[in-house]
């Protein structure tokens, strides 16, 4: 063979070897509408076999390069819509799809959408879905899912409370359907937390921002909770429709109904807790008494497409009566262990009842443009008294040495009255690249409290502290305050939605201002926040997000009471002077989206960080904050969250969580960590199947956080402070689904039968909720660790119909 002839050769081939190549792949192309042939953007076309995902563009329009196979499966899923599948057979060259998708029905048949909305702004959305097999301790399932969030901590499995990226309890604002809502005033521990608000059986929407949330979210500088209630819809070919559950549990009960029409949706709720048996897993042995009972409704009526009119009302009594016997604490390390042993005498009784109503009314001038109005009130009255005397003795375990033996009596009439009335003008106007809202908001807040507590300490006979002649109490506070003051609020706010020239990057711009005035003080306050969110062209599983804002919080009733000492007793009065703590919020996030095993994940990253400025100082004691009244320090907040999440098991979610973070407060000339200073936070929730069977099913939670600072109380925070040990917890939840009746193939009135196995903190870790500080003659502290509850099994059924 020439040489010529083998050139020949060569070129044929490689024609045959690039026809082959090019034969393999091909080309797809099409458009995506709704119903009414409206284009939908940002629509996931996913072909998972091939692990190739893009997204519409705001024309509804797609185009990617698959292999082509015997047959290729392209999904077609968008959040509220029904997914769509459809098979190319043998599929060469180009191809073109025509998809129309059709908007999900708003019942429980929701759950079988499937596909995850792309982030494209600070607002997470969360599953609801994940609150049905959350294990929780405290009862309040969907606080619990957003304590498992990255840059979220707790330190109390009793509380629904959560610090955000080093903030207290009190910088979360909560919404319902557009409504902020409150909480009580005088819970000090988390014993004594009832039922949360927020009603897991009524939930359709879950959103949350850790930071850098947008201008329509209010006045609070760590993080928003945006809960928005769902509406029943009647199945077709049914005019009237009812669903419903019954659940009960050793911490509780609830009884659900939901019933619908074609223009009406009401659903209601019972609920009762008691967490007697978990609070006998303490080390203080007595008698436990504490229930919370909470009726709901919400009522939603659509005459016409015109007008739409919502009602939510809620009752809650929640009681805490204990009397306490004895208790027996060990601690120290293993060559110097100390003992802790105190036998008691009386009794705390807590009542804290609340009432929260609202009343809405929306026109819709076109699907697109509607007018809300929103009015809202909330009342809370709350007692909490107490009479304890304890003898004590605290001795030291090797030497049997006596350290400390004495009496202490504690005492309190504590009762507080708050009554907040909310109006608000909602505008809501959509385009087809923006989404425009604005708002004027009125607030009235009336709120009074007669403060009486002190505390008596005796030690080896004598008075603490003490002269010599005197008899001083080593706690007295004494307040009577009243406020009242209105708060006026408005804000406008942007969602642009835009691409790249060749429609190859997508962007999210959301920017927007925020004004209030308060009269109590007549502060003026003004926020503007921006953020942007890229969907890169080089790789439509990549999102860039980036956060910049002005946060303020105006003071609220607790941190604007100032104290001061006057001849033994501390007196509480109101600072008319004090001012809103500030804080600058910078972030930059990034997302990747990718699959494996045949199964979605998803990887995040976020840095950012916080200057503050005009920061009231406050201390806590379990989930207590206690205020200085002034606006004393400055400091900042810096940190990085992480978080993995997909299906580790196939149909089930699972994420793992990783928070660093840093604090610096400069108080008084002295530079101190914040008392929510937590180095690290590590979650992990997992969720999986029996093998073989999806009847059976298990979620376990697990989280290693830093230990919070500590310093002794009714002292200066610079004057002390110490870290106390590291949180650990594990819980695990099994459920087995008895009945399946889902299509009412049998003849039964239930749809489900659910029964479930719990254990809380599975390897019965001690783990330290406050300290009781013992004081001797020497005046000498001892920082004795109250622990948190022991290893609870829970059994629970849930009846749904």
């Amino acid at each position: 063979m020439n040489h010529s002839l083998k050139i020949i050769w060569f070129c044929l081939l490689a024609v045959a070897v690039a026809s082959v190549t090019h034969a393999q792949s091909f080309v797809l192309q099409g458009k995506v509408t709704d119903e009414n042939q409206n284009p939908l953007e940002l629509v996931s076309v996913s072909v998972v076999k091939q692990g190739k995902v893009t997204l519409t563009s705001l024309k509804g329009e797609f185009t990617m390069t698959l292999q082509s196979e015997d047959s290729v499966a392209v999904t077609f899923s968008m959040i509220g819509y029904k997914s769509k599948t459809r098979i190319l057979r043998h599929p060469r060259g180009k191809q073109t799809l025509l998809i129309s998708l059709h908007e999900a029905d708003n019942t429980l048949s929701e759950v079988n959408v499937t596909g995850t909305k792309l982030q494209t702004g600070q607002t997470e959305s969360l599953k609801k879905e994940q609150l049905n097999n959350m294990a929780s301790a405290n009862g309040n399932a969907v606080e619990a899912l957003v304590q498992s969030q990255a840059g979220v901590s707790t330190h109390s499995e009793l509380s629904s409370q959560y610090n955000v990226r080093g903030g207290s309890f009190d910088e979360n604002i909560v919404y319902i359907n557009n409504i902020e809502v409150y909480r009580p005033f005088l819970v000090s521990t988390g014993q004594q937390e009832g039922l949360s608000i927020i009603n897991p059986f009524m939930v359709d929407k879950i959103g949350f921002s850790s930071g850098g949330f947008e201008a329509k979210y209010g006045d609070k500088m760590s993080s928003a909770l945006d809960i928005t209630y769902r509406k029943l819809t009647p199945p077709s070919g049914k005019k009237v429709y009812t669903e419903g559950s019954l659940e009960a549990s050793l911490l509780g009960a609830s009884a659900n109904l939901g019933i619908a029409t074609k223009k009406l949706s009401w659903l209601n709720s019972l609920r009762y807790k008691t967490t007697r048996s978990l609070l006998g897993s303490l080390e203080t042995r007595g008698e436990y008494r504490p229930e919370a009972l909470d009726y709901q409704t919400y009522l939603t009526y659509s005459p016409n497409k015109r007008w739409t009119i919502d009602l939510i009302g809620d009752i809650s009594d929640n009681h805490y009566n204990f009397k306490p016997s004895d208790r027996e604490t060990k601690f120290g390390t293993l060559e110097d262990v100390k003992s802790f042993r105190v036998y008691f005498d009386g009794q705390e009784k807590d009542r804290f009842v609340t009432y929260f109503g609202s009343l809405s009314l929306t026109r819709h001038f076109t699907p697109s443009t509607y007018l809300s109005i929103i009015g809202s009130a909330y009342n809370s009255n709350e007692q909490e008294k107490y009479d304890i005397q304890g003898q004590y003795w605290l001795t030291q375990t090797e030497t049997s040495e006596a350290l400390g033996v004495g009496t202490f009596f504690q005492h309190a009439r504590n009762r507080l009255k708050a009554n907040m009335q909310n109006l608000k003008l909602m505008l809501h106007h959509d385009t087809k690249q923006h989404h425009i809202e604005g708002a004027l908001v009125w607030k009235h807040e009336h709120v009074t409290e007669r403060l009486n507590e002190y505390e008596m300490r005796d030690s080896s006979g004598y008075n603490v502290p003490h002269t010599g002649t005197d008899l001083n109490m080593i706690y007295n506070l004494n307040a009577r305050n009243e406020e009242t003051s209105n708060r006026f609020e408005t804000y406008l706010q942007d969602n642009y939605h835009f691409t790249s020239k060749g429609e190859h990057t997508f962007f999210t711009l959301n920017y927007g201002i925020r004004f209030s005035h308060w009269s109590y003080n007549g502060e003026s306050i003004l926020s503007p926040r921006v953020s942007l969110s890229v969907i890169p062209a080089y790789n439509h599983n990549v999102t860039l997000r980036f956060a910049t804002g002005l946060y303020y919080q105006p003071p609220f009733f607790k941190e604007m009471r100032d104290t001061f000492t006057v001849d033994g007793t501390t007196m509480a009065t109101l600072n008319e002077k004090i001012r809103s703590q500030r804080s600058i919020h910078f972030i930059a996030g990034f997302e990747y989206r990718f699959t494996k095993m045949n199964r979605p994940f998803k990887f995040t990253a976020e840095a950012y960080y916080k200057a503050m400025s005009n920061i009231i100082p406050y201390s806590v004691n379990n989930v207590k904050v206690v205020y200085y009244g002034s606006n004393d320090a400055r400091g900042h907040v810096m940190g990085l969250d992480l978080k993995l999440y997909g299906q580790f098991t196939p149909g089930a979610d699972s994420w793992l969580t990783l928070s660093l973070m840093n604090t610096n407060m400069k108080l008084h000339g002295k530079t101190l960590p914040m008392p929510t200073d937590q180095r690290y936070a590590l979650n992990f929730n997992f969720s999986d199947f029996f093998p073989g069977s999806t009847k059976w099913r298990m979620l376990l939670r697990m989280s290693l956080a830093d230990g919070l600072p500590f310093s002794a109380p009714h002292r200066e925070l610079e004057s002390s402070h110490f870290k106390a040990p590291a949180y650990k917890r594990a819980d695990i939840g099994m459920s087995y689904r008895l009945l399946n009746n889902e299509d009412r193939h049998r003849n039964l009135p239930f749809k489900n039968i659910w029964v479930g196995l719990e254990c809380l903190n599975l390897f019965g870790i001690n783990n330290v909720s406050s300290y009781y500080w013992i004081t001797d003659v020497t005046n000498q502290q001892y920082a004795v660790p109250n622990y948190l509850t022991g290893r609870q099994l829970n059994m629970r059924v849930k009846f749904d119909f």
